[in-house]
């Protein structure tokens, strides 16, 4: 006997997780399926979920602080920096935001 589970996601994650599980051979319902029987067999997430566990405000010295500094002056003078407002457009693009 099979059971039905339904699930309610917004509408654009379903059409691209139905876009990305076409494009790997297989649909949305086999894919949830899949999950469930290796969340069976792993007796847990099949997959790692972590926490970030340090800290990113501790305190720099002030030699790391230099550092950092003088790594970004020479990243800005070769060009190789751009401005926020840009990056932030090119991820919204990139991830459909």
């Amino acid at each position: 006997m099979a059971s039905t589970i339904q699930v309610r996601v917004d509408n654009d994650l379903k059409s691209k997780s139905d876009k990305l599980f076409h494009d790997l051979g297989t649909d949305t319902t086999t894919a949830i399926r899949i999950f469930l029987t290796q969340a069976v067999a792993n007796n847990g997430f099949p997959f790692e979920i972590k926490r970030v566990v340090t800290d990113p405000y501790v305190a720099m010295t002030e030699e790391q602080m230099i550092d950092k500094l003088a790594k970004s002056r020479q990243h800005a003078e070769k060009g190789e920096c751009r401005d926020a407002d840009v990056v932030i457009d090119d991820m919204r693009k990139k991830y459909d935001l």
